[in-house]
């Protein structure tokens, strides 16, 4: 297994598996159906952005595992490992590969937001020291109207959170 950058020719093999995860209806907001195009266009662009990055795990030829990260104060992060490939390190190494680039791009901060259900992906954030900020109850209306409860979890990133020295404008001495 292997933890990359995503390149354009991964989209359509991040859709299956972003369609896999979201088939079973318990760890992502996504749901069936999924409008491809529309997800095609949105991830090519956020390749291009370089306020953002997509990151793959990929075995045997297949994308198992995606994460994205969005923003260089407070990174944002969604990500899904497809059913057979989770408890395997794909998670882990996903997460590696986030926390590097957030560090990297200068992010105070990296957020996300989990269902309570959903103990594993709770468990692999806490050992990767983000904890429980906040919980938001009856917060997002799936498909069907339930609406469903999340755990919002951070992870500060120390050396960054002072802030950047201030250039003086020329000519102020």
């Amino acid at each position: 297994m292997r933890i990359r950058r995503a390149e354009a020719a991964d989209v359509d093999g991040m859709i299956a598996s972003y369609e896999s995860v979201a088939a079973e209806g318990r760890f992502i907001g996504g749901e069936l159906p999924i409008d491809e195009a529309a997800v095609r266009a949105r991830w090519l662009e956020r390749m291009n952005d370089p306020t953002e990055a997509l990151f793959v795990a990929e075995a045997d030829g297949a994308i198992v595992g995606m994460a994205g990260v969005r923003g260089t104060e407070i990174a944002d992060l969604g990500m899904h490992v497809i059913e057979g490939w989770r408890g395997r390190g794909v998670g882990s190494g996903l997460l590696r590969a986030v926390i590097d680039w957030a560090r990297a791009a200068g992010a105070h901060k990296l957020a996300l937001q989990v269902w309570p259900h959903n103990a594993a992906a709770i468990r692999l954030y806490a050992g990767f020291g983000f904890e429980q900020e906040g919980y938001l109850r009856r917060h997002w209306r799936r498909k069907n109207g339930e609406l469903w409860d999340a755990v919002i979890m951070g992870l500060p990133i120390p050396e960054n959170e002072a802030p950047a020295a201030l250039e003086e404008p020329p000519g102020s001495r």
